[in-house]
């Protein structure tokens, strides 16, 4: 079997072709099988075709993520939920195996499946910015599972004001340690930010769905149903920026081409919680605005009538069946990535970059986080 290398070169222009998730999704799930069959930690079996891995980058992307469905296929890959079941210990040994072949120094007989299986748990269980095993909660893989009991809870259960409250809170208690946990590491939040963040999160979702809920008691059911997502799109609007405020006062980490650190951006920092805001309210969009009209419909069918325990459970699956498309497409709207043209930052530090630089740096780079 030949293997696909990813290297620079290759990956631009790969999303040329049509794009199925399904598609992905069962290669993902073959190569995973093949994978497990034959590989433990303690022994690495050597094929007797071993692949040729010179040239060969792993961080190089195996799609083009200047477009749009390469970052998609991108997050696809790393926000697998089959990712959180993966033991502690095939998580550092993926982070071994990508340290390795950065120095180019893998196993004998290590294949190129093997280090891409590798870097597609380092990516969904590693910190991009500091290499740290993330809080399984707080990953993007988890979204799924998460977010999908959460979200059906949140909109079976929106008749009553303590359910509406306790739920609401619950899905900002989750949402904060997300938010932290795929925050740019290069810039530390206090303890005391994090709490006045979560505090304030939560105290705008209950209180746009309390003030909501009172103001559609007369208004038709299926409105009502929307009232969960109008809540965590308001909270979403203060929950990012409050966590991430010390970006916003201080600046944002900002490299160049090769990685280098530069300075820090406070106009950077705006355009990349900016995006992220944006991202978290579509990954929740379509299935809190569609589902209720969906279930509005069904739950006036005469065998739905009969069977109302099922009603939760019902929501809670469809949920996960939206977001297990939305998560990779909400994070693939922007680049992890950013790139920034010079001319907007702040005039001091365009003064820098051309003492340093003259005209030869156009752009600057930034990871906007999760």
């Amino acid at each position: 079997m030949q293997a696909r290398v990813p290297t620079r070169a290759s990956s631009v222009g790969s999303c040329s072709g049509a794009f199925f998730p399904g598609r992905e999704i069962l290669e993902d799930f073959s190569l995973i099988f093949t994978l497990r069959t034959w590989w433990t930690p303690e022994a690495l079996c050597v094929s007797n075709m071993e692949a040729d891995l010179s040239g060969f980058n792993i961080d190089a992307p195996r799609w083009d993520q200047c477009t749009f469905l390469g970052r998609v296929k991108h997050f696809f890959n790393i926000t697998d939920p089959r990712t959180v079941l993966v033991p502690e210990r095939e998580l550092d040994w993926a982070k071994v195996m990508v340290e390795k072949s950065r120095m180019g120094v893998v196993p004998p007989g290590t294949q190129v499946e093997q280090l891409l299986y590798a870097k597609k748990l380092y990516d969904s269980a590693f910190h991009p910015d500091t290499g740290e095993k993330m809080n399984v909660i707080g990953r993007m893989s988890f979204q799924v599972p998460g977010g999908m009991i959460i979200t059906g809870f949140m909109l079976q259960f929106y008749r009553t004001m303590p359910a509406v409250i306790f739920w609401q809170w619950v899905n900002q208690s989750f949402n904060a340690l997300v938010n932290y946990t795929n925050r740019n590491a290069a810039s530390p939040t206090s303890g005391r930010q994090m709490a006045i963040s979560y505090i304030t999160a939560t105290t705008t979702a209950v209180a746009t769905a309390v003030g909501m809920n009172m103001l559609t008691k007369r208004a038709p059911p299926l409105v009502g149903r929307w009232v969960p997502f109008a809540a965590v799109a308001a909270a979403n609007c203060v929950n990012i920026p409050m966590m991430r405020q010390q970006e916003l006062i201080q600046g944002i980490c900002v490299k160049d081409r090769n990685n280098n650190e530069i300075g820090h951006s406070r106009r950077a920092a705006a355009i990349g919680i900016t995006q992220v805001v944006i991202s978290r309210i579509t990954m929740a969009a379509p299935g809190m605005i569609l589902l209720p009209v969906i279930m509005e419909r069904l739950e006036k069918l005469h065998f739905m009538k009969k069977v109302k325990v099922l009603h939760a459970p019902l929501q809670v699956l469809l949920s996960g069946c939206f977001l297990i498309f939305m998560v990779p497409v909400a994070c693939g709207l922007f680049p992890q990535k950013c790139e920034l043209s010079v001319s907007y930052l702040e005039p001091e530090l365009q003064d820098t970059i051309k003492a340093k630089y003259g005209e030869l740096m156009p752009y600057i780079y930034f990871n906007k986080g999760l």
